[in-house]
């Protein structure tokens, strides 16, 4: 079988089904410990309903994440020797807590805030070389066709000034792009100001080499799910055998559940007669935030999550769509980097405290969320959509004549 053929897939198809399945992870730094979360109650309830053994990748077509969530998504994907998923969603919070204090070292000293600016000015705040070296370990040598579900990490190529995106489904046509995923996670982690850009070299099945110079995906798309969206419908305009043929107002058999890290309350916390004042310095550190960064994240996800929510609710079918973000952080856990122990399990508690919140959804006239009027919690709305997993997965391996009948 060729290399680029998803032959270790958890899951059937959608043709052998009734939807196309889609998870999406926000980046965010030390903030991914909130979809951390929330990925754990998800995959308890689909273990309630199929066994423990149960994993994400065991349901979902497409898992995408950028910077922080494409590591979370290499984590669920990447195979052990047993062709089962390295990590299980409950491993995420705990590798985040053992190693986010080594990846963004807080040891600054006395003269703290002074040499925070100094090493800012003067390069990255973190060389990167823990983060490099735990991913490298964890992920091995395992490459973008070995995932066991088809995976989407935006990255940005500096040198190209345009996006490149990994994708499990761009790997098949071009080997250039079946990179190992720990250089795509080091990539689409760079941060610009927090962490160094990544240079790797790729080669084809031919011997061609592949130079990547790349940054943060966020550059490009911080909530990456209309990305995972678009490589799905290229699929289907291409008539991938895998897709069901699909006319336009059949997109809302797409299923996506998207999961931000948080996202700062911002009313008080930049205003133009501050940002009026700032040069290049200024809208690189303003009160121990980066605000040109907090800007280009947060319009990205928020952007993203607008045209979605417009598309799902013009078919009628936003019951599909399930988007959980936390827009009220402030101080140190709005932060990406602070990796305190009491940060860290502030973070957690965080998580834990998204679900009991209500459902939002984006209202089309002001483009803010606002509570849906039946009062689901985020956890009963997650118990909705594993119900659904758990019912299309079934569908698909009776359907499935690759499924082992006894």
């Amino acid at each position: 079988m060729d290399k680029t053929t998803s032959s270790l897939l958890q899951i059937k198809p959608p043709i052998y089904g009734n939807l196309i399945t889609i998870l999406s992870l926000d980046g965010g730094g030390i903030r991914g410990i909130i979809p951390g979360t929330i990925l754990s109650f998800l995959e308890s309830q689909l273990q309630e309903l199929d066994g423990e053994d149960a994993r994400l990748a065991d349901y979902f077509d497409v898992i995408a994440g950028t910077s922080t969530g494409g590591l979370v998504t290499a984590m669920l994907t990447a195979p052990t020797e047993n062709n089962r998923p390295l990590f299980a969603a409950k491993d995420i919070v705990p590798f985040y807590l053992e190693h986010g204090p080594k990846i963004f070292p807080q040891n600054w000293g006395m003269c703290g805030p002074i040499r925070k600016i100094l090493k800012s000015l003067a390069g990255p705040k973190y060389d990167g070389k823990y983060l490099h070296e735990i991913v490298r370990e964890i992920l091995g040598e395992t490459r973008l066709h070995q995932t066991l579900t088809n995976v989407v990490i935006p990255t940005f190529d500096i040198k190209l000034l345009h996006p490149t995106i990994f994708s499990s489904y761009e790997a098949k046509n071009s080997s250039g792009l079946d990179a190992r995923l720990s250089d795509i996670c080091i990539g689409t982690s760079a941060a610009p100001t927090y962490l160094p850009a990544y240079y790797f070299k790729n080669q084809d099945g031919e011997g061609n080499a592949y130079e990547f110079n790349l940054v943060d995906g966020g550059v490009a798309a911080n909530n990456p799910a209309l990305v995972a969206i678009s490589q799905v419908t290229n699929q289907i305009f291409d008539k991938n055998p895998e897709f069901f043929p699909i006319r336009p107002m059949d997109y809302g058999r797409f299923l996506v559940i998207s999961i931000g890290t948080g996202s700062q309350n911002t009313v008080h916390k930049y205003n133009a007669k501050m940002a009026a004042k700032w040069g290049v310095l200024g809208w690189l550190l303003h009160g121990g935030s980066t605000p040109l960064v907090d800007v280009f994240t947060q319009a990205s996800a928020d952007m993203v999550n607008f045209h979605i929510s417009v598309v799902f609710e013009a078919l009628h079918s936003e019951e599909n769509y399930l988007r959980i973000q936390d827009d009220t952080l402030n101080g140190t856990d709005s932060s990406v980097d602070v990796a305190t122990k009491e940060n860290l399990d502030k973070l957690v508690r965080i998580g834990e405290r998204l679900l009991t919140k209500p459902v939002s959804r984006v209202k089309l006239g002001t483009g803010l969320p606002e509570p849906v009027g039946n009062g689901d919690t985020n956890a009963e709305a997650l118990k909705k959509f594993a119900k659904l997993l758990s019912e299309e997965k079934r569908l698909r391996e009776a359907r499935s004549p690759h499924t082992n009948k006894y």
